[in-house]
């Protein structure tokens, strides 16, 4: 599928202004209007507890593990979860589950058992700090201005998403959309650092949620239920398109373009580790607990919603799909993009309609939010703490955070646009993770389970995987030197050359350069410990049900077992 130039976009997004408008009234912009009060209340609340660098980066590290699991979980529910994989689902049916329960779970389980220990242990304040710690300097500077542009690139994605909904939805101009939502960004998190963040990502998850049960609801009504969904569904796009596995065989065709081996290795394996274990926006969420029990438990908490929210985005692009015959194609008149606003449109009486929209506004200020705040932590604490100014007091870093936060708000209004080339989100966001999780995690994989890679490997191995990525995507796929069916194929493979070439060349680096020192090498590399990691657990956290092992495995067998209805 060809991706629409930007004069193509400008036309659909007028034509969708006034098709998809919404009969908002006052009950629904009353409904958005407490909400955006209670965001700054927030905000102001969390103000008083900033008093140190500490405390806006990372809340200090007080945070309780129910609260850091939720924010953990809503980071993530940006456009990302709502526009883009109902997007997915509408394009590719119930194929979608693959990011969840094979793309997501194993993943966050591995973070939390064998990660998080390395993480909270060493107590660094982010993740390109921990490449400082096992490899050099080089590793790092390369590591974190490769996040930091990355991370001002995916809050565009959100503030763009925010933009044509509602545009399309309340007929508010592009502008207005984007400098109300990052306002309201950047005012909550100036004012409260990370713990405002945080807070307001707890209650956006409720009010997410309050957004898309009515659409799942309601759609499934309006179609006969799940077995009239089906039955649409397959008359229209064959029997493959509402299961997980079907045509996956390789060389099997299927909407997806992609085989079990590359949704295995290139999705559940490589974009889906490098994601969750080492993108900054959701690990800080971790690395705020008050211990690292609870850090631990973030992630693994976060699982259990995350195997269930798959049904909440799935299911209304889905619907869209089967109402709409050829939806998202030039002939239906609308984007895969658009599968979330039409039902909206369709369904949803006044007040509801509010709290529809009140959770769209939340879920992309919660993404937004999330790379942000990682944003102003990593350009600080790892770029201008370290390489331009070193040694100030501590009052000027706060006062820096907040200066370097508003930068990046409006740097991220001028990465929206570039999102605009995309008709389908997720294949721009996933490209995005490709080209820069994917080598970053290569470089951690490697290290820490190789005390033979040296320090020197590091920034070869990370400069190698994104230049391959990149090469792959830019070159190859979009070349046509060879033949991939679509962008998201595409970046399965884009994911898989860029770990193997950054793995490759790691170990050819690490056998002609030194390597570290094993005393320098304690609590970074897997089978040794450091004392930050030898901490009992507190009070309370040993109980059965806290422990992070059960969690995490049952968290496993669940999103196993969900894959068995559709299976067969």
């Amino acid at each position: 599928m060809q991706s629409p130039t930007n004069g193509a976009y400008t036309a659909q997004t007028a034509y969708l202004a006034a098709e998809l408008r919404l009969p908002t009234n006052w009950l629904d912009y009353t409904i958005l209007g407490i909400y955006f009060v209670v965001v700054l209340g927030i905000g102001f609340a969390a103000r008083a507890s900033v008093k140190t660098s500490l405390d806006f980066f990372l809340s200090g590290r007080s945070l309780p593990a129910w609260i850091t699991g939720l924010a953990f979980i809503s980071a993530n529910l940006a456009a990302t979860e709502i526009l883009g994989m109902a997007a997915n689902s509408a394009q590719y049916g119930a194929y979608t589950v693959h990011w969840y329960w094979i793309g997501a779970i194993p993943a966050m389980v591995f973070l939390g058992l064998v990660m998080m220990p390395f993480y909270y242990g060493s107590k660094v304040r982010s993740v390109p700090e921990m490449l400082l710690l096992r490899f050099d300097k080089w590793a790092h500077l390369l590591s974190s201005a490769l996040f930091a542009f990355a991370a001002i690139l995916i809050a565009g994605v959100n503030l763009y998403a925010l933009a044509i909904v509602v545009e399309a939805l309340l007929g508010w101009p592009q502008w207005v959309a984007i400098v109300v939502a990052g306002a309201f960004v950047l005012a909550y998190i100036t004012l409260g650092g990370l713990s405002s963040a945080i807070y307001n990502e707890v209650l956006q998850f409720f009010v997410i949620l309050a957004a898309l049960i009515p659409l799942v609801v309601l759609g499934l009504k309006k179609v006969g239920g799940w077995g009239g969904l089906t039955d649409r569904l397959t008359a229209q796009h064959g029997e493959n398109f509402t299961t997980a596995w079907g045509g996956t065989g390789i060389g099997s065709g299927n909407p997806l373009g992609a085989n079990w081996l590359t949704i295995v290795l290139g999705l559940g394996f490589v974009l889906s580790f490098g994601y969750w274990t080492t993108n900054f926006a959701e690990v800080q969420r971790a690395l705020s607990a008050k211990n690292l029990s609870a850090a631990q438990r973030t992630p693994l908490i976060a699982a259990f919603p995350k195997i269930f929210i798959v049904f909440l985005v799935m299911i209304p692009g889905l619907t869209a799909a089967a109402l709409i015959p050829g939806f998202g194609t030039d002939k239906s008149g609308y984007q895969y993009n658009d599968a979330i606003p039409y039902l909206m449109e369709q369904l949803l009486p006044n007040g509801v309609l509010g709290i529809a929209v009140t959770g769209l506004l939340a879920a992309f200020m919660a993404g937004m939010a999330a790379n942000v705040s990682s944003f102003n932590t990593v350009f600080t604490n790892d770029i201008w703490a370290r390489y331009v100014q070193r040694g100030r007091e501590d009052g000027y870093y706060v006062r820096f955070g907040r200066l370097i936060t508003v930068i990046g708000v409006c740097a991220s209004v001028g990465t929206a646009f570039l999102a605009s080339s995309f008709s389908n989100i997720m294949s721009y966001l996933q490209t995005l993770f490709s080209f820069f999780n994917v080598p970053m995690f290569v470089v951690f994989i490697v290290g820490m389970f190789w005390r033979r890679a040296s320090a020197k490997s590091g920034f070869w191995g990370l400069l190698a995987g994104t230049l391959a990525a990149m090469l792959n995507y830019f070159w190859i796929y979009k070349q046509g030197i060879i033949d991939i069916p679509s962008d998201q194929g595409a970046n399965f493979v884009s994911a898989i050359v860029g770990f193997v070439a950054g793995a490759v060349v790691m170990v050819a680096v690490s056998l002609f350069t030194r390597p570290k020192p094993a005393e320098e090498l304690q609590g970074l590399v897997y089978g040794t410990t450091s004392p930050g990691m030898s901490e009992p657990p507190a009070a309370g956290d040993d109980a059965w049900y806290r422990r992070p092992a059960l969690l995490g495995w049952g968290a496993v067998v669940l999103a196993a077992a969900c894959y068995i209805p559709f299976s067969f």
